[in-house]
């Protein structure tokens, strides 16, 4: 869910509407001298502040009119709508698929789509990414640059510990249960762990449905359904409550964000957690995980035919404030630091040894926001840098197309994701948690939300 993300989204009233610009404009370059304000991740280590600052030295020796000022920013549901309102964000800022729409609609971000519909690649987006973007019309105000399935991470020193055989991870989730309890029982550590605020419970709750065959809204035409209430949804909620009360294997933190969560794994307290498949990055360059300890692999898969993983991903973004110099200045930005590295040899190259020069992770997995192909040659222009384990994390890549992918669910998904943080929250803190109680409670909560759209 980190934005990456990943993946979250958050409801903002219409009251909080700002005004963008046209986007007809597809003049690339400003006029005159520009300061764009840029986001750059909090947190992060010496050697990745060095690799960021150097892409802004080179890119501004390359766009000599435009100054670039990196503040600190990181999307999270509970500080983002106060940033929106209040005018402090960048000019140029990351959101979470579900959260583009929304804003688009509201008019809170820039229209770019001029301005993007001229950039080289502008054809070769994957349509599944591409619409998270995409205004009603087709036009993209929001570009897509990273993308994620989620996936399963787990420390391969705990499994070593525990006597598991950290080259073959589980792939039921029989089979978690079963290592999450020798590993707690073996190293005294969470054997497993699930996000359960800032939306990310219901995030991660909802993964866990989608995985067993669940889904948690039904659409017909404009008409929203919510499926909280039901056997895949009772199944999930029964597992973890199994785990946690019976089999003691998840630890004593029963309130871990995304921030948390990351850290405490990367310090080698958890076994294994649910997160995006292209989360190694973060866990290095913000939580100094040892990459020996690192291991990837699939989201365990119910057999039946409904069964899938589900994705998301990261949109760049333009302040609705941002002049017509601003915005021609944030998407040559977007278009240098995020995407050119995707599609053309000589930026990726450039971005590789820069930051591989600086110990920066190259090479970790994702899905691709361009075609397969596009991604698979990607990956060999930047070979000789790739430093990341990639052996380790086979069980995730040699997998990760295979599996069926599916969109988060697209009606007041952060609203649905918030209200489902306490009931994972009550089943893991509460030995006598009901249930079937508590998800018809949240399933007539959802409903209330979904009748509002």
């Amino acid at each position: 869910m980190k934005i990456t993300p990943i993946a979250l989204v958050v409801a903002v009233a219409a009251s909080l509407t700002a005004c963008s610009g046209s986007g007809s404009d597809t003049k690339a370059t400003p006029d005159g001298p520009v300061t764009l304000k840029v986001a750059r991740d909090p947190g992060l280590d010496k050697g990745a502040i060095a690799a960021f600052d150097a892409r802004v030295a080179q890119f501004e020796k390359d766009n000599p009119k435009i100054d670039v000022v990196p503040q600190e920013y990181n999307w999270t549901a509970t500080t983002f709508t106060a940033q929106l309102a209040g005018g402090t964000l960048p000019d140029v800022f990351t959101v979470p698929f579900t959260d583009g729409r929304g804003l688009i609609q509201r008019k809170q971000i820039a229209d770019i789509s001029g301005l993007v519909s001229a950039l080289p690649y502008a054809s070769k987006f994957s349509e599944n990414v591409a619409k998270a973007g995409k205004a009603e019309d087709g036009k993209m105000w929001a570009v897509p640059i990273a993308a994620y399935g989620q996936a399963l991470h787990y420390n391969r020193s705990l499994f070593k510990q525990a006597g598991l055989d950290p080259d073959k991870p589980p792939a039921t989730w029989d089979e978690v249960r079963a290592d999450a309890k020798q590993i707690a029982d073996k190293t005294g550590k969470a054997g497993y762990a699930e996000l359960t605020t800032d939306n990310t419970g219901g995030w991660i709750l909802t993964t866990l449905d989608y995985a067993f065959g669940g889904r948690t809204e039904k659409l017909d035409g404009d008409t929203a359904t919510a499926q909280l209430d039901t056997p895949e949804m009772t199944s999930v909620l029964q597992l973890l409550k199994d785990m946690r009360w019976t089999d003691n294997s998840m630890g004593s933190n029963f309130l871990y964000d995304w921030g948390g969560i990351n850290q405490a794994f990367a310090s080698g307290q958890i076994g294994m957690y649910v997160s995006g498949g292209g989360n190694y990055g973060s866990l290095v360059t913000q939580n100094a995980l040892k990459p020996a300890d690192y291991g990837v692999t699939t989201i365990p898969l119910a057999s039946n035919d409904q069964a899938g993983v589900l994705g998301g991903g990261t949109l760049a973004t333009v302040s609705a404030k941002a002049n017509d110099g601003v915005k021609a200045a944030a998407v040559k930005w977007i278009d240098y630091f995020y995407m050119k590295k995707l599609a053309d040899k000589d930026a990726a190259v450039l971005d590789a040894k820069t930051v591989a020069a600086s110990k920066q992770p190259v090479g970790a997995p994702q899905l691709p926001v361009f075609d397969k192909a596009t991604y698979d040659e990607s990956l060999g222009w930047v070979k000789e840098y790739v430093n990341v384990p990639l052996e380790q994390m086979k069980p995730y890549t040699d997998k990760m197309f295979d599996q069926p992918l599916l969109t988060e669910p697209v009606r007041s998904t952060q609203e649905v994701y918030k209200l489902l943080d306490p009931v994972v929250q009550s089943v893991l803190t509460n030995k006598d948690a009901d249930i079937a109680k508590l998800l018809k409670n949240a399933n007539a909560e959802a409903q209330t939300l979904l009748d509002r759209k």
